[in-house]
């Protein structure tokens, strides 16, 4: 029986492997291809891209986080798997055979997927404000045993100032009781560690480098463990995605600010001296993501979206600004899209900041709150220990992603653990969902 496990891996270049014994083993075996990131080269779109086959113009996944217009709300990192708008490769699995069965395990918009198993984070939200500690899982009951075994879903781990190797292992572990349990024939699990130290310090850190080592270890590990659960005799076929690489940054943009000078981005009070955006009477604002941001203009008016490209085409740190048919080029044209994109230099990134007085930072600025933000903010990556709060400083950012695949420093790399796998020498981030499939003999 064919077996697919997936592991899908944020940061991974091939230069890494040199510094990964246990991931050039497994590569030594198969072959490996350099995978280019489709534009917007982020979590949510490349997760997308190769569980559906298609690209941001037809799945609607466009950033990591969403603006209804409707209701005038952000939604960032809590969207379920109904916001992608195609079949996936499960769907694809089980539409083929239903007993080719599916888990997915920690990659972003999997609660409610048509996965057989699954486990994401999902914290309960108690009516004091605080949270404790839960997963969403699939079966439901599963999470009990997994707590039982592990202890709980290190969340503070996952991301943050404390972010670190910790949640990356748990996720394996749990995986490896999963895979004890119920034998899918495709795995698919998000291993999140590269990530954090590659933003916060550059990632050619020594914090970066030492990722890598600890990362080989939890995947020389997890390999192990996979292969005596399925048995030597099973046909396992693994494969290893890099989402994107991390690229170092110098300089940083503020679109927020921008708009607001402008007299564009209006603001209201947040109800304790600081300032919220009003989405409902700005003219346009900006939902920064890395190296990139949809700007919205009110009433879809494309002859203002052109003025306000105007006001960011030629600035340092902007390579290109798209509106309207423009954003074709790259595929991410679609009706959750704003009116104008804002993309990045390789070394530069966007910031959320839209207030222009730091007295007036709204009090979620200063915490890890990655939902209520308008926007990514990898400056909670850092503390300021004499504060135990988040600086408002994000000149401290030293590596980002985002931004088109232009060079070849720019591209990951996909590895798999056997020849004849994956068909090319330069594939693209959708091209991962077809690999997958003929594993099963699906074309």
């Amino acid at each position: 029986m064919n077996h697919v496990i997936m592991l899908s891996v944020p940061g991974l270049r091939q230069a890494d492997l040199a510094h990964m014994p246990r991931l050039s083993q497994l590569a030594a075996g198969g072959e490996t291809a350099a995978l280019k990131a489709s534009f917007p080269a982020l979590t949510w779109p490349v997760q997308a891209n190769m569980l559906t086959g298609k690209c941001a113009s037809e799945h609607g996944v466009i950033a990591n986080g969403f603006y209804w217009r409707d209701k005038h709300e952000v939604e960032m990192w809590t969207a379920w798997n109904d916001k992608i708008l195609a079949p996936q490769i499960w769907d694809l699995l089980h539409q083929h055979d239903p007993a080719l069965t599916s888990a997915v395990w920690f990659p972003m918009l999997s609660k409610g997927c048509g996965a057989d198993y699954i486990c994401m984070p999902k914290p309960v939200h108690n009516p004091d404000g605080s949270e404790s500690l839960w997963c969403y899982t699939r079966p439901e009951d599963l999470y009990g045993p997994l707590r039982d075994k592990y202890g709980h879903f290190p969340l503070k781990h996952f991301w943050g100032p404390l972010a670190n190797i910790q949640s990356t292992q748990w996720i394996c572990d749990s995986a490896q009781y999963a895979a004890e349990q119920f034998k899918p024939r495709f795995f698919y699990l998000y291993l999140p560690h590269l990530d954090y130290a590659a933003q916060k310090l550059g990632p050619d850190s020594p914090a970066a480098q030492q990722a890598v080592v600890d990362l080989d270890a939890v995947i020389g590990k997890l390999v192990d463990n996979f292969t005596q659960i399925y048995g030597t005799a099973a046909h396992i076929t693994w494969l290893v995605a890099s989402e994107y690489v991390i690229t170092p940054v110098d300089h940083v943009t503020y679109p927020n600010r921008v708009l607001r000078e402008a007299g564009l981005l209006q603001v209201k009070d947040d109800g304790g001296g600081g300032e919220l955006i009003d989405f409902e009477a700005s003219q346009a604002w900006a939902l920064a993501d890395h190296q990139l941001s949809h700007i919205f203009v009110k009433d879809f008016d494309f002859h203002l979206a052109d003025k306000v490209a105007a006001l960011f085409r030629g600035q340092p740190g902007i390579d290109e600004v798209l509106v309207g048919d423009q954003q074709a080029k790259y595929r991410v044209q679609h009706e959750r899209s704003g009116e104008a994109i804002l993309i990045s230099t390789p070394n530069s990134w966007q910031a959320y900041y839209y207030w222009l007085d730091d007295a007036q930072a709204p009090k979620f600025a200063r915490t890890v709150d990655i939902h209520q933000k308008p926007g990514y903010d990898p400056v909670e990556l850092h503390l300021d220990m004499a504060t135990k709060s988040i600086p408002l400083d994000a000149t401290l950012v030293k590596g980002s992603h985002g931004a088109p695949v232009k060079t070849d420093a720019q591209r990951g790399v996909l590895i798999a653990s056997r020849p004849g796998v994956l068909g090319g020498d330069l594939l693209e981030d959708w091209d991962v969902c077809g690999i997958v499939l003929k594993q099963f003999g699906i074309e």
